[in-house]
């Protein structure tokens, strides 16, 4: 056992000094199946110091290093030292979080940290909510909600008992996870309608006012609309305020995806830029982007409790009797067996504290600036209008055709140094996006960025 657990915290403390690691692969398709293959041998015993130094050279040479200080993407960022603890202990004692009576400390736990969260989002005390596997499973808790408060129908006898289509409204920059949710809850694809965006890349107000109008008129009926607080592709949050308003107008359940976005709230001077999210009726939130927390660690706010315990009613012999401290988590989520996804969220929290989040929040606010400023003195055009740390940029030579953003990303690949991808705008423009998801990114990362970005422009025209 000490040999093991030596070999463990070695390998663990080497995944902590990622910047020294090359940023994306390094091995082969063909070198990594060959060390699988070879290592992971079933047919006979092996010992277990061995494995732990295999699976920590297969993680090292074969993966995009997402925790590198110079990965600029898709909100997977490093992790901080109490998240790994907190993991940890989670792995060892295992606790089974379906039923409140066997794990009261792991509930308790989680309820503190979904309470205390919820009140940084200014919604009411009497707000509930669980974890989740991650964003795409608390918007589809969100949508689950929203049918059936919308059409007290639909839990018993689904959408075949619906009056009309379903029809739920969503920027066309929203997560595409919103289609499969649809199709998963049986109300097909097209009962998402893809709402235009604006200049700044924003949900536009008077194309969702004619479009719920237009599918009035059609005989459908819109149960539903989503604000992205910090789309994917743009970092753009859109009007959280109006469509707070226009819901109610409407008679329309306002769910929020702050998945990402929802960070912000962390800091006292960024909070204005979530304004609205607190007339929600149910808000997507995931630890794993901005907490910096291991994947993955979502959560679903909602003030509607009588709806959930609705929505995810079961009746269950084998289960153990119920508890006066409230619903069971089997029989208020989607999961039944669950891990307790919680205590890494806490432990972090209560390690770093709000000022210490504060603290990353803003220095990752000021090194977005930075990189605005450091692409513009290059030569290059900022595309993107947001106060989130998240930039789309281009190129004169790349909008004159003289190079291509994939020409220009391979180059950017070749190096080995950093990773971007390409986004869209809307239909039919594109850009190359960065985003300061790394709690170790610092000046001098987004200074070489800009230089990788440079050579492989001039490399590509």
């Amino acid at each position: 056992m000490n040999d093991s657990l030596q070999a463990l915290n070695e390998a663990i403390l080497s995944a902590f000094r990622v910047e020294e690691l090359p940023a994306l692969p390094v091995a082969s398709v063909e070198d990594l199946r060959r060390r699988v293959s070879n290592g992971f041998d079933f047919d006979r015993p092996h010992a277990l110091p061995d494995l732990i130094g295999l699976a920590a050279g297969l993680l090292r040479d074969g993966a995009v290093h997402t925790p590198h200080p110079r990965y600029f993407g898709l909100f997977n960022p490093a992790v901080t030292e109490g998240s790994v603890a907190g993991d940890a202990l989670v792995a060892a004692f295992n606790p089974q979080l379906a039923a409140y009576s066997h794990s009261p400390a792991a509930q308790e736990i989680e309820r503190h940290t979904i309470r205390a969260l919820a009140s940084r989002m200014g919604l009411p005390e009497a707000t509930t909510g669980h974890f989740t596997s991650g964003g795409s499973e608390a918007n589809q808790t969100a949508v689950l909600l929203a049918l059936t408060h919308h059409f007290p129908s639909f839990g018993d006898d689904g959408a075949a008992s619906l009056p009309g289509a379903p029809r739920m409204y969503v920027s066309e920059l929203a997560h595409d996870s919103f289609t499969k949710i649809a199709h998963s809850a049986g109300i097909g694809r097209r009962a998402v309608r893809k709402v235009p965006v604006d200049e700044d890349l924003r949900m536009d107000m008077p194309s969702l006012r004619e479009a719920i109008a237009e599918d009035r008129a059609g005989g459908s009926v819109p149960f539903m609309v989503v604000g992205t607080a910090g789309t994917t592709a743009g970092g753009a949050i859109d009007p959280l305020q109006g469509l707070a308003l226009l819901a109610e107008d409407e008679g329309l359940w306002f769910h929020v995806d702050a998945a990402w976005g929802g960070g912000a709230l962390i800091s006292e001077r960024r909070r204005s830029l979530m304004t609205g999210i607190d007339r929600a009726h149910s808000v997507t939130f995931d630890a794993h982007k901005w907490l910096s927390v291991p994947m993955g660690a979502g959560m679903i706010f909602t003030r509607h409790a009588a709806t959930v315990g609705e929505t995810f009613r079961v009746a269950a012999g084998y289960m153990p009797n119920r508890t006066e401290h409230g619903l069971d988590p089997f029989v208020s989520s989607l999961q039944w067996s669950r891990r307790f996804t919680g205590m890494k969220v806490a432990m972090s929290l209560a390690h770093l504290g709000w000022d210490g989040y504060a603290d990353i929040v803003e220095r990752q606010f000021s090194l977005a600036d930075e990189l605005r400023e450091r692409l513009v003195s290059a030569g290059w055009i900022v595309l993107n209008r947001t106060e989130l740390p998240l930039v789309l940029f281009s190129h004169p030579s790349i909008e004159s055709g003289k190079a291509t953003f994939e020409e220009v990303l391979d180059r950017v690949y070749a190096q080995n140094d950093a990773w971007i991808s390409i986004a869209p705008l809307r239909p039919g423009r594109r850009a190359l996006r960065a985003c300061i998801t790394s709690i170790h990114t610092r000046s001098e990362d987004v200074e070489r960025l800009v230089e990788i970005c440079e050579q492989a422009r001039q490399e590509s025209s």
